[in-house]
């Protein structure tokens, strides 16, 4: 019989300790030791390694020099849609381990049962530890069913999923969810530490050794971050998060973490009836099309990844029914936008302490770039004095705290952008001027500024 004992681990970040502890000596956190069950048999060896697909298993690794080894070129195998493939650094590369996280609904096994079913000509085995067959089978249907090699496996234990993989010979490995999935050798109930870093070793052992492209999808916790250990997150060579609001219909996949490619990648999807649909053109469906022109409303040119797009700025400025001022913000940080109403009240003489500030966002997206500022003075402004900005007037430029315009990263992608969508106007940095050339933006006029009042003058006169 297995000699058991059992061992607190932090629910964090994975690190053991003989004893519970309130804070955790690692991560700093309060109240994440659990008691697990720690068994000291051995393990057994799985089924996939004695399946003889790939070369390197069986074989023993030994040093070699830097300079003696081939660099092979990275034969990417290409996914079906473009959004994926961009975010993946081009294509998906032979035993990469894809982690896939978001929130609950947001998406995650839709994208992965619709990449199952459209990958002509790959074997695709996806297994499911929180659906049933029918339940699958039902969502495959409303996506449109194309992948004839496309196998369903509703299982939970590693070992038994090992031994399917071996009979069936996959080329592609989806896993719905990690923190389902429970092995034997560890005893502990699945979701656990112990069971996602095993569970998570078993699958990056057999990727690697089999040149398997493995799938993971993983759930996250209230403030955001992918459930479990986080060595969880150092283990796989990608992780991609599912980001969005369930209210409205557009997500984004960002890569936080690519060994294969660039981590500046976003791709952008619409969610439809039929699953998940590709946006080639982003900025043109977050922008509203109203014919008539209505104050608070500003667009701001932002960069999400490599990608330029144009995006709503929407402004509500309201005499302040209470003693405190609101002040809330959605898809925008609320520190910088009380910073901004102190430099709009300090450098420029706007009195908006005694006024409700609302900000928003159209469309869904949170924004972190800090060339958005000065489209959200000007939404500001325009709401608080009831004066429309002109409709085809876009904005670029990052506000310090003296009311300087200061320049922002990539204004030439910026400025093309705008003039694609038809733009009249663009106000920016004088500061970026030394690298644009207005012969290059089509009939785009350009309007370097320099500081905040110089955009007020030309906007209100």
């Amino acid at each position: 019989m297995a000699k058991v004992k059992t061992t607190f681990f932090c629910q964090n970040c994975g690190a053991p300790s003989a004893r519970w502890v309130g804070k955790c000596p690692s991560c700093n956190e309060w109240n994440t030791f659990v008691e697990e069950v720690v068994s000291t048999s051995p393990s057994q060896i799985p089924a996939w390694r004695s399946s003889g697909k790939g070369d390197s298993i069986g074989r023993q690794a030994v040093p070699q020099l830097l300079g003696e080894i081939a660099p092979d070129k990275l034969i990417r195998t290409t996914l079906p849609g473009k959004e994926l493939n961009r975010v993946l650094g081009g294509g998906l590369v032979p035993g990469a381990l894809v982690l896939v996280g978001g929130e609950p609904g947001i998406g995650k096994s839709t994208l992965m049962l619709q990449i199952a079913m459209r990958a002509k000509g790959m074997k695709v085995l996806y297994v499911s530890g929180e659906e049933s067959e029918q339940q699958i089978s039902i969502r495959a249907m409303r996506i449109g069913h194309a992948n004839t090699d496309c196998y369903i496996l509703t299982e939970t234990n590693t070992q038994a999923i090992f031994r399917h993989i071996e009979s069936v010979k996959p080329d592609l490995v989806i896993i719905d969810s990690i923190q389902t999935l429970f092995s034997p050798d560890i005893e502990s109930t699945p979701g656990t530490v112990s069971q996602i870093r095993g569970c998570a070793g078993d699958l990056l052992k057999f990727a690697k050794e089999t040149a398997t492209p493995v799938f993971l999808i993983g759930h996250i916790t209230k403030d955001g971050s992918i459930a479990g250990p986080k060595v969880l997150e150092h283990m796989v060579d990608t992780v991609l998060q599912f980001e969005g609001d369930r209210h409205h219909v557009y997500r984004i996949l960002r890569s936080t973490k690519n060994r294969f490619g660039s981590t500046s990648e976003i791709g952008i999807y619409e969610m439809s009836g039929t699953g998940l649909a590709e946006v080639p053109n982003p900025s043109e469906v977050l922008l509203s099309h109203i014919d008539e022109n209505l104050s608070g409303i500003a667009i701001a040119c932002t960069m999400e990844g490599l990608r330029p797009l144009l995006i709503e700025v929407q402004a509500l400025v309201s005499s302040a029914v209470y003693g405190t001022p609101q002040r809330s913000s959605t898809g925008f940080d609320l520190r910088r936008l009380s910073m901004l109403l102190a430099v709009l009240e300090k450098r420029c003489g706007f009195r908006l302490a005694a006024k409700d500030v609302f900000l928003n966002i159209a469309g869904g997206l949170r924004v972190e770039d800090p060339a958005i500022d000065l489209a959200v003075i000007c939404a500001i402004l325009s709401s608080s004095e009831d004066i429309a900005l002109p409709t085809r007037v876009c904005f670029a430029g990052e506000v310090g705290l003296s009311g300087e315009i200061r320049p922002v990263n990539r204004i030439d992608q910026r400025i093309k952008e705008a003039a694609k969508m038809g733009f009249e106007k663009i106000f920016f940095s004088k500061y970026n001027l030394q690298g644009s050339d207005k012969k290059t933006f089509g009939n785009i006029e350009l309007v370097p500024v320099g500081k905040v009042e110089e955009v007020f003058r030309a906007l209100f006169s």
